[in-house]
């Protein structure tokens, strides 16, 4: 913790002047002194947040438990695109491409695709098969959202007749759920477009989780709405629609996580983590309190994620694990819901926070399992222009080593993309 940050928590040190203090170091010295601003919460003066695209187009990965770099990285997926004030309307066309980390981070186009958002954008992401050339997205054709495989060089390799959201480990099976559902019911995260073809239905039993093979293309539903809907049914389901969002597989691929969402009123919603083997079996709910958010596998046989301990209601950090334990992580230095991910050698949490009152985020480091809290940024992301569905979260992700990390933000007044070098304490 910097002196600065011990002098805001000393009760005997006025308050008038600690606020005085918090407020003039957030108001003016993070837009007029920024060096000063880094020394104050970081203990540094260096700028360790470098960037890995530039405008007047906006770029940006999407979500945070996926890798941008490929195997050698050389390479860095990245979407492109026009604006950056609105949510996407069914014919706005997203560029997907690579960045050439090794080559003056100059932005390769590949392809387009009009089956975006832009928590997620189109789930671009590297085939776990090939994850040096082979890349994965999604798109919309003949009025349906499929799934497109290509190669670097752009060339469309393989095309299925369903979008993909995650893939396993050994990069021969995929998952897919309703996008057109998500975009009615979690704007954000589904795509604008075609229809739900089940949008008067609370909990069809034909959809759900479908298990794709990505070797045939055959699909079969593995797990479905109407299944999870009578599982131990719960008051506030009634009335409400359901719909499943964050598939993720354990790092060995044993099991596939994945959140059971139903609507509350007019804008609310209840949660509950299940997994689940790979073809539906031995399904089960890891977590049900209501209020369960951001996670990831730290093996095959835990999770960390933000959520309502079961004891006693009040949300942390928690280690799930698959035998039943619970226990909370990061204590006093974690207060907040943030997009965490395990290291490649799991020995440290990448995580950041959502904008505070001066619109500030901070990206941290968080040694596993003491909890110890390193700030490595404090970004400027002003909720006045990017909230609800067009919010920029940082969602920080790992490179393959370990010894970098990229996130998106908006700091500088456009959505753009960055890499931090973390390699002072990961490496």
């Amino acid at each position: 913790m910097t002196l600065y940050k011990t002098l805001l928590e000393t009760p005997a040190v006025p308050w008038r002047i600690r606020n005085a203090l918090e407020r003039w170091t957030e108001k003016e010295a993070s837009n007029h002194f920024p060096a000063l601003y880094r020394l104050l919460h970081l203990g540094t003066m260096r700028d360790r947040v470098k960037p890995l695209s530039v405008g007047p187009k906006h770029h940006f990965f999407g979500y945070y438990e996926k890798s941008p770099w490929n195997a050698s990285q050389s390479f860095v997926l990245s979407h492109e695109a026009d604006f950056n004030d609105r949510a996407p309307r069914p014919d706005d066309r997203l560029t997907l491409g690579i960045i050439h980390a090794q080559d003056d981070n100059r932005f390769h186009p590949l392809a387009e695709t009009t089956a975006w958002n832009w928590q997620q954008g189109a789930l671009l992401q590297w085939h776990p098969a090939d994850p040096e050339r082979r890349l994965v997205h999604n798109d919309r054709r003949n009025g349906r959202h499929v799934g497109i495989v290509r190669d670097i060089s752009g060339e469309e390799i393989a095309l299925y007749d369903r979008p993909i959201y995650a893939i396993l480990p050994n990069g021969n099976t995929a998952f897919s759920v309703n996008f057109a559902r998500l975009a009615t019911h979690r704007p954000g995260y589904g795509y604008a477009g075609p229809r739900d073809p089940f949008e008067n239905d609370p909990h069809p039993t034909q959809d759900g989780i479908w298990n794709m093979d990505l070797e045939s293309g055959k699909s079969q539903l593995v797990v479905s709405l109407g299944q999870l809907a009578t599982l131990h049914p719960k008051p506030s389901m009634q009335g409400g629609f359901h719909y499943i969002n964050h598939i993720q597989p354990s790092r060995g691929g044993t099991w596939i996580a994945f959140f059971h969402i139903w609507t509350t009123g007019d804008k609310g919603w209840e949660v509950r983590l299940y997994i689940c083997k790979a073809d539906g079996s031995e399904l089960r709910c890891l977590l049900d309190t209501g209020r369960i958010s951001h996670y990831d596998w730290l093996g095959d046989d835990a999770i960390l994620v933000w959520a309502a301990h079961p004891a006693t209601g009040k949300a942390h950090f928690l280690r799930l694990g698959l035998d039943g334990s619970i226990d909370i992580f990061g204590g006093g230095a974690l207060v907040e819901d943030g997009h965490c991910t395990f290291s490649p050698d799991r020995q440290w949490v990448l995580n950041d926070t959502y904008p505070d009152r001066f619109d500030m985020r901070t990206l941290m480091l968080v040694k596993w399992p003491e909890g110890t809290r390193i700030d490595i940024a404090r970004l400027h992301s002003p909720k006045s222009q990017w909230w609800g569905e067009i919010r920029c979260d940082l969602h920080p992700r790992w490179s393959r080593d370990g010894n970098k990390v990229c996130i998106d933000s908006v700091h500088a007044g456009t959505r753009q993309m960055y890499v931090v070098d973390v390699s002072e304490w990961a490496a």
